[in-house]
């Protein structure tokens, strides 16, 4: 049930109309002070941000944004602040993608062909490293061992590149909410707003549709 509901949010996201302030392209030049620290201390922008797209409310936080088998299972309502820690510690790009995920869910934001590709390429990159590796490691070659550390070296960099992006993006788009940039200002919504995957799509109330 829970892979089914998964999959079915996914597809709902397939649907969403609005579109970041900022792609994946632009981030790191739309904010490069915080492009900057996103890319050198990923896990504290990443337990900041988790924490301000609650609404700085912890009692909302499930453990990886309520998207996985583990959500709730793992003494939250307890100690809320110590199991952000671990997770954005222990599962560093799982929790960058779990506050993009409540994002895109409470404004309806999709993800454009261009951030698809980006994550993509970042995605299959980490996985040939990987292989390369292995076969490496199996072959036993001087050579080839130091070609697939230098691979596993730039497919790092990018992990840590595209995250930094991330991070920015969503910086940008909850400035934007918290009436930041612009004059749109939002108060914060009721429990059952915040999206999860048993939870209808919400209303984009206050973040209107852009072109």
């Amino acid at each position: 049930m829970a892979v089914e509901a998964y999959t079915e949010k996914m597809q709902t996201r397939q649907s969403y109309r609005n579109v970041w302030h900022a792609d994946l392209l632009h981030t790191a030049q739309a904010d490069v002070k915080y492009f900057c620290y996103a890319l050198w201390c990923g896990p504290c922008v990443s337990y900041l941000l988790r924490r301000r797209a609650l609404y700085n409310d912890m009692s909302r936080y499930e453990c990886c944004g309520g998207y996985l088998p583990c959500s709730g299972r793992c003494g939250e309502s307890q100690c809320p602040e110590l199991c952000l820690g671990a997770e954005v510690i222990c599962c560093f790009g799982t929790s960058v993608s779990s506050t993009r995920f409540l994002l895109q869910d409470e404004f309806n934001i999709q993800t454009t062909q261009c951030d698809n590709c980006i994550i993509v390429f970042m995605i299959g990159l980490q996985q040939l490293a990987c292989i390369f590796s292995i076969i490496a490691m199996i072959v036993g070659n001087s050579e080839l061992s130091q070609a697939s550390q230098m691979l596993s070296c730039f497919a790092d960099m990018v992990y840590c590149s595209v995250c930094a992006c991330m991070q920015t993006q969503h910086k940008i788009e909850m400035d934007k909410r918290d009436g930041v940039l612009g004059d749109d200002t939002m108060v914060v919504p009721s429990f059952q707003q915040m999206s999860r995957l048993d939870q209808p799509v919400p209303p984009g109330a206050g973040y209107p549709y852009r072109y």
